[in-house]
């Protein structure tokens, strides 16, 4: 493999890791197009949410997480990429680095893509080290973004407005139908969340509101953290590079955490609500404005969401 292309063949298998990226819905919003010189990641407008997502931000974020997983695993073949974001309708564009031998960084991250996963279970009352959070805190530096872990008020303040951020959207038929749209009583899914994926329902006494994917009922939270493990994460700046960054740096921080052994909840609902989002920027007194709020902590596995097959989001050619 020399320093000027890439196989088709590594790029069908870079691809397998890349759909392991998380996605709202598990919508799985890209595509893979292999050219003569390059990669180039785009976001499929077939599979848009807009309920959810009308300005297309998560949809570029997921790509952005399915182009550093693509970086991963061409960095663990020994031929890294360099990468260009916001090409016109590409989000990420691929090129060939000079080749060398995988970092024990990317070794261990590229590990993790295939464990990596949201977990819907509940949490356990094991307290995360400062060491591991000071580890994740580092991860979004390394991309170019930050991580805030909160706690005291500025916690409860923050569930609030992820409750508050649900109610609005879960009033929203548009929203619902779309949500029921992804969500499905069927096992084995490729897409949407299934219900052995889906946890169980809701409950009045968590502190994060989780989305309602249709799991069995539950009589109490079955959640004993008395101090969970929640942060916020961001990047400077806001427009639809900004996202794409965004992503990229939020699945460092994911598989880092899932090195680390920490299972990891994500909930997006006040990123979705603009009034709420501008709330949760002036709570943390940052100028940019948040991109997602992760909780971390130990949980038991749950099922992993599907995905589809790699042949249903690749473009291969030589144009």
């Amino acid at each position: 493999m020399t320093s000027s292309s890439w196989s088709r063949a590594a790029f069908v298998a870079a691809v397998g890791d890349a759909v392991r990226a998380p996605s709202i819905h598990n919508s799985q919003p890209w595509r893979f197009r292999y050219r003569a010189d390059a990669i180039d990641v785009l976001v499929d407008p077939s599979r848009a949410l807009p309920a959810c997502d009308p300005t297309g931000r998560a949809a570029r974020v997921s790509c952005g997480a399915a182009a550093y997983n693509l970086m991963l695993a061409l960095a663990a073949g020994g031929a890294p990429a360099r990468y260009t974001t916001g090409i016109g309708a590409t989000v990420v564009r691929l090129t060939p680095a000079a080749p060398r031998p995988p970092t024990p960084a990317e070794q261990r991250l590229h590990r993790q893509i295939g464990r990596r996963h949201t977990n819907r279970a509940a949490f356990a009352d094991t307290p995360v080290e400062p060491a591991a959070l000071a580890a994740l805190t580092e991860a979004a530096h390394a991309e170019d973004g930050w991580l805030e872990v909160v706690t005291g008020d500025r916690l409860d303040a923050v569930a609030g407005l992820v409750r508050a951020a649900d109610r609005e959207l879960t009033a929203d038929a548009a929203y619902l139908a779309e949500l029921r749209a992804w969500t499905s009583e069927a096992d084995h899914r490729v897409e949407g969340v299934d219900r052995q994926a889906a946890g169980a329902a809701q409950h009045p006494g968590e502190l994060l509101a989780r989305r309602d994917f249709g799991g069995a009922a539950q009589d109490t939270t079955h959640d004993l953290a008395r101090a969970p493990v929640v942060a916020v994460v961001g990047v400077a700046g806001d427009g639809p590079a900004d996202e794409t960054r965004a992503g990229m740096m939020l699945q460092r921080v994911l598989l880092t955490a899932a090195d680390l052994g920490l299972a990891t909840a994500m909930y997006s609902q006040p990123i979705e609500v603009p009034a709420v989002r501008a709330r949760l920027r002036d709570l943390l007194g940052r100028p940019d404005l948040p991109q997602l709020v992760l909780r971390f902590g130990y949980a038991p596995t749950t099922c992993y969401t599907g995905r589809r097959p790699v042949a249903d989001v690749v473009d291969v050619g030589d144009g």
